[in-house]
């Protein structure tokens, strides 16, 4: 019987073991060392791209700095364009304007500034060439005659178109530059001399007679002044931008040109081909009405110098 329960009791125990044992746990199995991954590479990121410039404007030129005009020398000859009148440079200076006679009286010192005188009385090649026409009565004479049967309101035409056309200040001359460019720094009977033959044509109904033939003459052929200018006496009487006054009583001492007193009649200078040779004179004064024509009237013009 004792045995029975050994046995029993071993058989219970065992169970018991048993049992135990499928209640252990089971022993943990070792956890796998994780596999190291390579770093994933980095991703190259594309460079910034730069701000693309703007693009560049045209480059404009820049102009040079305008030069001034250079200073004219006196006694240089130039002209504006191929058919404008060769003008001479006159310098500045003092003379005593006026003579004897009532109307050149009373002689009186004036100051000129430097300006541009025309060399020659201006041509009917000339006048054509701005006026398109030739209202010469001696136009048989030829292009290098002086233009003539032109009234001092003609003469300003001439001057504004000749103006607009180069972009200069031309004008007519003041009584006091013509005479200070007649008399060139001398006191000579005419202007460049005191031989009329010398230097200019005169006297077709003088008594005697002169040397024009009764008619006007080309330009150019007489003895030049002391500034370089042509047949300032003689040849074709030249109108002047002043209106008459019978005396130099309260003139302009300043070389301007005197714009009071008788307007409807001008000043004209340096006698003609047609008269006697005192008229041809430095000091002698002439007028006309502004409107009046005649074939041994003409001018020669001044200019602004800058």
């Amino acid at each position: 019987m004792r045995q029975r329960i050994r046995v029993l009791g071993g058989v219970v125990l065992l169970g018991v073991a048993c049992a135990a044992w499928g209640f252990l746990p089971d022993e943990p199995k070792p956890v796998p060392k994780p596999v190291p991954r390579a770093a994933p590479k980095p991703i190259p990121k594309a460079a910034p791209k730069a701000p693309e410039a703007a693009a560049e404007a045209p480059a404009v030129p820049v102009a040079p700095p305008a030069k001034a005009p250079a200073e004219r020398r006196p006694g240089e000859v130039f002209r504006d364009c191929a058919d404008c009148p060769e003008m001479v440079v006159i310098p500045a200076g003092s003379f005593d304007m006026g003579g004897s006679g009532s109307d050149e009286s009373p002689v009186h010192r004036v100051s000129v500034r430097s300006f541009a005188m025309g060399r020659t009385e201006v041509t009917q090649g000339q006048w054509r060439a701005v006026m398109g026409n030739n209202p010469s009565r001696f136009d048989n004479c030829g292009a290098d005659c002086p233009v003539e049967n032109v009234s001092w309101n003609d003469a300003q035409d001439y001057v504004r178109r000749l103006s607009a056309n180069t972009g200069k200040t031309y004008r007519l001359p003041s009584e006091a530059e013509w005479e200070y460019a007649c008399r060139a720094g001398g006191r000579h009977e005419y202007c460049g001399g005191d031989n009329l033959d010398a230097v200019g044509w005169y006297g077709a109904y003088a008594t005697p007679k002169g040397n024009s033939r009764e008619s006007t003459n080309p330009v150019a052929r007489k003895q030049v002044n002391a500034f370089g200018l042509y047949d300032m006496s003689g040849n074709v009487w030249e109108w002047t931008e002043d209106c008459w006054n019978a005396s130099y009583s309260g003139a302009p001492t300043d070389g301007s040109a005197w714009t009071s007193g008788d307007c409807g009649r001008r000043v004209l200078r340096g006698g003609s081909w047609y008269y006697k040779p005192q008229l041809a004179r430095s000091a002698d004064r002439f007028w006309f009405v502004t409107t009046y024509r005649i074939n041994y009237g003409g001018f020669r013009l001044a200019r602004m110098l800058p």
